[in-house]
């Protein structure tokens, strides 16, 4: 049965397999991976996953750029499903085109449920730290993630181009 859990070391290698399924340069949403992080030795990988505990704490600074977010794993056992952050306020970027929540599933976990399963897990933790709504986007093409984000309440408010492309932008209201 997955659960989500704190971002741990410990699950390095199995990390390693799912980004290889990946491939090395794509974009993992809401991993909170920058392009200065070391994930290949076990020493970057736990300074990298102390980086992402650390971003939750609202009373330590953040980098440039970057907001409070808490950042979960999909897990199963010992084994690396996926990741989803929760962004604890919005600035100008995350309004336009990332929102509030980011996740992604290891392309061999993908039809199990586990995006719609995490997003109503992190969307409860939205409500616990009093947030009213929330923001998601997917990319016009991304038809998982907009039947994900519909069946988890989201709602249509536009498709925009952004600086990363053009992005569908739900609000879901909590």
């Amino acid at each position: 049965m997955p659960e989500l859990i704190a971002p741990s070391p410990h699950l390095h290698s199995s990390w390693l397999e799912a980004r290889a399924e990946w491939g090395p340069d794509a974009h993992m949403d809401g991993a909170g991976l920058g392009s200065a992080d070391d994930v290949e030795t076990p020493e970057g990988f736990a300074a990298w996953t102390a980086r992402l505990h650390r971003q939750a704490d609202r009373a330590a600074p953040v980098e440039q750029g970057r907001v409070h977010a808490t950042y979960w794993w999909i897990a199963e056992g010992d084994t690396y499903l996926g990741a989803i952050d929760l962004r604890h306020h919005l600035n100008a970027f995350l309004l336009d085109a990332g929102g509030h929540i980011g996740y992604s599933v290891r392309p061999s976990a993908r039809r199990r449920g586990l995006a719609g399963w995490a997003l109503e897990q992190v969307l409860h933790e939205a409500r616990v730290m009093g947030m009213d709504r929330v923001l998601l986007t997917c990319d016009p093409g991304n038809e998982p993630s907009r039947r994900t984000i519909e069946r988890a309440g989201g709602v249509l408010e536009d498709v925009r181009d952004t600086l990363i492309g053009p992005k569908r932008r739900y609000w879901v209201g909590l």
